[in-house]
């Protein structure tokens, strides 16, 4: 993971971004009384994003094995089973 100043970004803002995407580095823009930032390639965000999905669907599987391990069920018959 790499941080660098605005500034620097700015002057150097292809360098960076091949560091991202030809070396999956992470880098932090530090930004002088400003939120700061963060430039990744699309590869490694896009796994983020599937890692959020998958934490909030085993988040859904563990809720209902709760509910289902404390009785909160209703179980129901289909028409015609």
């Amino acid at each position: 993971m790499l941080a660098v100043t605005y500034s620097i970004i700015r002057n150097k803002l292809k360098d960076y971004c091949n560091q991202a995407t030809d070396n999956h580095e992470t880098v932090i823009v530090t930004r002088k009384g400003e939120k700061n930032v963060v430039i990744m390639s699309l590869e490694k965000y896009n796994q983020f994003e599937k890692a959020a999905r998958n934490a909030e669907y085993l988040a859904m599987i563990d809720r209902g094995i709760a509910q289902l391990e404390s009785g909160k069920v209703v179980s129901r018959k289909r028409p015609g089973a």
